[in-house]
């Protein structure tokens, strides 16, 4: 069977959930209809324009307040905001005719199993042969909802769970219908990963699907656990945080984020659908969670939940509930022993640490730990065929670093089993037929890094699905793929001739060992291998230089040593800019400073859709040091001809306020608009297939005949557009829109954007640009006012403004 490529899309309902997923599909290019009911009135705005019932604006009123949310929501749904444009509102009754032009229909009205038969009824009558089309929601019978519809109609359906915010979560839950064509399914698995970025997990039609039904369970059970040892919701945060493997949001900071209403909603189909009057009963929620409704203590958008911002003379305080008084305090600090000291000791091995102390929270995190583990195990079979997609649904639903069966075994498969036993628990029978056979743990790696997982109902171990264009820098280390390396940065091969220069730094900061060994992997590169890649599989990309570093030298007086390694780094991104070998950057995540500076001297960069990119050096009272300044003006000026007589001064504000304001684009497409990235840079959507999209991007450029760039001389603007910038910024500071030292720094940066105190108009080399950015550099490092800055970032995570 044939399935229709996906160039356009329809979403039908048009509230916060089908307008953000309207804008991730507008983010990777699709143009979308959003549709939505027709309003039943007119608001009083509308009657005073003179407007009726029968008018397009009032009509399609609900879809294009849909849309203009968009633009003002945060974090931000769309790659730019320009994106929006992809959109086009409309309503249920005029516009259903749309749907024959879609490839892709996906239904987000309200959760109610009557509206949505009805929807579906309506949107068959409308629909081409061969259309996909889909559910969100995120828990209701995907059989159910269709059961009225022909059997080729249900041959294309489907459910497809966004996480929301939908550009931000990884996880999407497929979940076929007893109908879905098998070639609808393998299309859809490879569009949502590949297209959408999503990592797809497939679930089976029960109520609330995997993660919700699991992540549920184990919030519900933490909140009668609390009542129970009398711990305070700080303490609990405190130990079902980073110590057991999930966010900082932890339990409850997660509830206030995502609602307490929505979350109470998903409990409660949970509880009405389960079949077993255990489940019914663990899904029931404590009295205080009631009373929490009732007071409408909902969370962020009711201004207080389980946590709440209190003003007061000195700022803004966060209180914290007491569940048992129902009145705010202000937050304590928790102090338990363990978590200090699993705190530097690795997940793995910390949070084995944690369920084997019998400190309170040791305890507490067992007892969680322990019926999470049972509950889930007993669900195999019922809500997934295997134990990795319900592990992966956690990881990337609720972002834990690892799911049920990966903590089952970091904390030992056989001798929790065996405490769970003295503890007079039941061990699920899947579990008891799996030791049986001598298996020790759910997954396995051998030398080479591949990683098997033990199938429970095939009795045996097999190797974990992973995609081709997947690649695993650790994996090939583990193969022996490994050129050369220190403690700091590794060169790997990664096959056809490309290698790739990997940092890992402690928080992914620039090091001068790292810098150092850039030119050892260029002569490397050059001499045996024809391309490479930068990139890495942390937390980050790069974050910068270690500005602590910086701020010591500098008041140690080491400033010939501080000059060298900022000359080195210069010298060592000049060298991958002029190398002979094609070079990509990979970047992701945080891309700020010194990480920025790398990827704008590489050849190109191909950068994951989630890059954050910027020169952020104002904010520690610096400006970019490793020829940051330099590169922003050469894309800010590039392709105006030499022989122009054109006023550069528009073009240099440009990088100038970049630079300045510390502008940080907020996605990969928001970079190119920011001219961060150039238009023939590349994006990948999902951040799993970036080191081989990267790669992919060297070999084209060796087959397109590959030559180094050469150097060309920069025109500048000398004392004139320096003067310009003083009257400016003087300005600015008499207007108190900026302080003495904010002055005294941008200052720095446009004496280096405009050539320093030279010639108007006259032609630079660029390593004139570097040699008065480091002096420049320098002064600033030398200012007491930004140690000052330094010293509150490393401190505090907050940016100084004296």
């Amino acid at each position: 069977m044939a399935v229709k490529e996906i160039k356009k899309a329809a979403v039908l309902g048009a509230g916060v959930m089908g307008a953000t997923i309207a804008a991730h599909l507008a983010n990777v290019g699709l143009p979308v209809f959003l549709l939505d009911i027709v309003p039943p009135e007119l608001t009083a705005e509308e009657a005073k324009k003179g407007l009726t019932l029968q008018s397009p604006a009032v009509r399609n009123r609900l879809a294009a307040a849909g849309k203009e949310a968009l633009l003002q929501q945060k974090p931000a749904p769309l790659y730019r905001k320009a994106f929006a444009d992809l959109i086009t509102p409309g309503n249920f009754e005029d516009n259903m005719e749309w749907l024959k032009e879609s490839d892709w229909i996906i239904e987000v009205v309200v959760e109610n199993m009557a509206i949505k038969k009805k929807v579906y009824q309506n949107v068959e009558q409308h629909w081409t042969p061969g259309t996909i089309v889909s559910s969100n929601t995120s828990g209701l019978s995907i059989n159910e909802m269709v059961s009225e519809n022909s059997v080729e109609f249900r041959r294309h359906f489907l459910g497809t769970h966004f996480f929301n915010p939908p550009r931000y979560m990884k996880l999407l839950e497929v979940i076929p219908c007893a109908d879905t064509a098998a070639e609808v399914l393998k299309y859809m698995h490879r569009f949502c990963e590949r297209v959408l970025g999503k990592g797809v997990v497939f679930a089976k039609d029960t109520p609330n699907f995997i993660a919700n039904r699991i992540g549920t369970y184990a919030m519900v059970y933490t909140m009668k656990l609390m009542e129970q040892e009398g711990l305070t919701i700080e303490e609990v945060d405190a130990i079902t945080g980073p110590p057991m493997g999930h966010p900082k949001s932890a339990s409850f900071r997660t509830l206030d984020l995502v609602g307490l209403d929505t979350f109470c909603h998903v409990a409660k189909t949970c509880a009405d659908k389960a079949a077993d009057p255990a489940e019914k009963a663990a899904m029931e929620l404590p009295a205080f969670i009631s009373a929490m409704l009732e007071k409408k203590m909902l969370g962020d958008k009711a201004k207080g939940g389980f946590y709440k911002k209190v003003k007061g003379e000195g700022g803004s305080e966060i209180y914290a509930l007491d569940y048992r008084t129902m009145e705010y305090k202000p937050r304590e600090k928790v102090r338990f022993d363990i978590l200090r000291k699993t705190r530097d000791a690795g997940l793995a091995k910390g949070f084995k640490m944690l369920i084997e102390s019998d400190e309170k929270a040791g305890l507490f995190a067992w007892k969680l730990t322990r019926n999470l583990l049972l509950y889930t195990a007993g669900l195999l079979g019922e809500i997934a065929g295997d134990i990795v997609n319900v592990d992966r649904a956690l990881k990337w639903g609720f972002n834990w670093q690892a799911g049920p069966f990966e903590s089952w075994d970091a904390i030992g498969l056989r001798e929790s089993v065996a405490r769970m036993k003295q503890e007079g628990e039941k061990i699920p029978a899947l579990v008891e037929a799996m030791l049986a056979t001598g298996a020790e743990s759910f997954y396995k790696e051998d030398e080479k890094g591949a990683v098997t997982y033990y199938d429970i109902f095939a009795k045996g171990y097999q190797p974990v699905p992973i995609s081709p264009e997947t690649i695993s820098l650790p994996a090939l280390k583990k193969q022996n793929r490994l050129v050369k390396g220190n403690d700091d940065a590794s060169l790997i091969d990664l096959g056809d001739g490309v290698v790739c220069l990997e940092m890992h730094t402690m928080r992914q900061a620039i090091t001068p060992v790292f810098t150092q060994f850039i030119f050892e992997a260029l002569h490397e590169t050059e001499k045996n291998f024809a391309g490479m890649v930068i990139g890495n599989q942390e937390g980050n990309f790069c974050v910068g230089a270690n500005v602590g570093l910086v701020m010591m030298a500098a008041q140690g007086g080491e400033w010939e040593m501080l000059a060298g390694a900022v000359k080195e780094f210069q010298d060592a991104l000049m060298a991958i800019k002029y190398s002979r070998i094609p070079v990509v950057a990979a970047p992701y995540q945080m891309t700020l400073g010194g990480g920025m500076e790398i990827c704008l001297h590489c050849d190109r960069i191909h950068a994951a859709a989630e890059t954050y990119m910027g020169q952020v050096e104002m904010g520690v009272g610096l400006l970019p040091g490793g020829g940051g300044n330099k590169e922003l003006l050469i894309r800010y000026t590039e392709g105006i001809p030499d022989d122009m007589n054109v006023d550069l001064l528009p073009y240099v504000q440009k990088a100038f306020e970049a630079i300045a304001m510390a502008r940080v684009a907020t996605s990969a497409r928001e970079a190119q608009e920011f001219k961060f990235m150039r238009p023939t840079d590349k994006v990948t959507v999902n951040q799993d297939f970036l080191i081989h999209d990267a790669k992919r991007t060297v070999l084209a450029m060796l087959m397109e005949g590959y030559e180094p760039p050469r150097p060309k001389p920069i025109r500048v603007l000398g004392e004139a557009g320096l003067a310009a910038f003083k009257v400016g910024l003087q300005t600015m500071r008499w207007g108190e829109h900026i302080s003495d030292h904010d002055m005294k720094i941008a200052m720095e940066i446009a004496f280096v954007l405009c050539g320093g105190r030279i010639k108007p108009n006259s032609l630079v080399s660029e390593q004139y640009l570097l040699d008065i950015e480091r002096e420049a550099f320098l002064r600033l490092c030398g200012e007491p006012k930004t140690h000052e800055r330094i010293t509150a970032i490393l401190t505090t995570g907050k940016p100084l403004r004296n």
